[in-house]
């Protein structure tokens, strides 16, 4: 295993105080850079590689602390022209959250997969670990189903590739969620804004990336929708998409828990649950 401490900034909090969800995969990130440049696998940054998705598990929130969170990062699995890397990460020896990245080197000229030379894949099979897979976490297509909302990338959202970066993403993909979950209930806002009661903890998140983002001044969109109602968490689906003519950039599957003031997990209020049923894939 990898082992990587990666340093908080106190602009990764948000309204509740902690570490925001969408920070975790920055780190996932940092840490999985730092992998890379300890050995032949640094070159692949220079040349080209993508991520092709992510699962996200949130544990525990994570509080500001000048220790940062600790990560611990192996490898799943080493294939052709793809490999999957797993993380634990963890504060104060508390397990916080753990996560798998599926990543692709990368042709941005030819716009097609590259295989790992010999030297880089026996470099990301030293450090194979094993471990159970996460559960699946599957979304219908939504087929132009779900509520719009405007998407304005920023001219720092973009890596060194020139493209938006990857846990970017999952910033877009929480602003939709903040304002569609408004616009069906009004209770639904964030706590401290309007009529929320209700604290929206996020338990897990996954994204699939299917094409480049690049830099616009008009706006891309992403279309929202629930899924699927629990006893007290909801899933959501996402994609994130160009309006002009329908290029899907990222598809996300989300799973947020209702939870009082106390951040302990509450059942759904009916009044909630019957604006959101109607919404559901029939």
């Amino acid at each position: 295993m990898f082992s990587f401490r990666c340093p908080l900034r106190w602009s990764d909090l948000d309204a509740q105080g902690h570490v925001n969800n969408s920070h975790i995969v920055d780190y996932m990130q940092e840490a999985r850079v730092a992998f890379f440049r300890s050995g032949p696998t640094s070159a692949l940054l220079d040349a080209g590689i993508v991520v092709v998705g992510h699962q996200v598990e949130y544990l525990s929130s994570v509080e500001y602390t000048p220790e940062g969170v600790d990560i611990e990062l192996g490898v799943a699995s080493v294939g052709g022209a793809r490999f999957e890397v797993l993380y634990t990460l963890s504060q104060q020896s508390r397990p916080v959250a753990k996560a798998r990245t599926v990543l692709c080197p990368y042709d941005f000229t030819t716009g097609r997969p590259v295989r790992l030379a010999p030297e880089e894949r026996d470099f990301l099979s030293e450090a194979a670990v094993e471990a159970e897979p996460l559960r699946a976490l599957k979304a219908a297509p939504l087929q132009r189903r779900g509520t719009l909302t405007k998407l304005y990338p920023r001219w720092s959202d973009h890596d060194s590739y020139g493209h938006v970066n990857n846990a970017t993403m999952y910033d877009y993909l929480q602003q939709a969620r903040i304002e569609v979950t408004a616009q069906w209930d009004p209770t639904m806002a964030r706590a401290g804004a309007g009529d929320s009661s209700y604290f929206w903890l996020v338990a897990r998140q996954d994204v699939d990336y299917v094409s480049q983002m690049s830099h616009r001044l008009t706006p891309y969109a992403v279309r929202t929708a629930p899924e699927k109602l629990g006893t007290s968490s909801m899933t959501l689906a996402s994609e994130v998409f160009n309006p002009d003519d329908g290029t899907v950039f990222a598809r996300g599957r989300t799973v947020v828990v209702c939870a009082g003031s106390d951040l302990h997990p509450t059942p759904l209020p009916d009044s909630i649950r019957e604006r959101l049923v109607p919404l559901l894939p029939g």
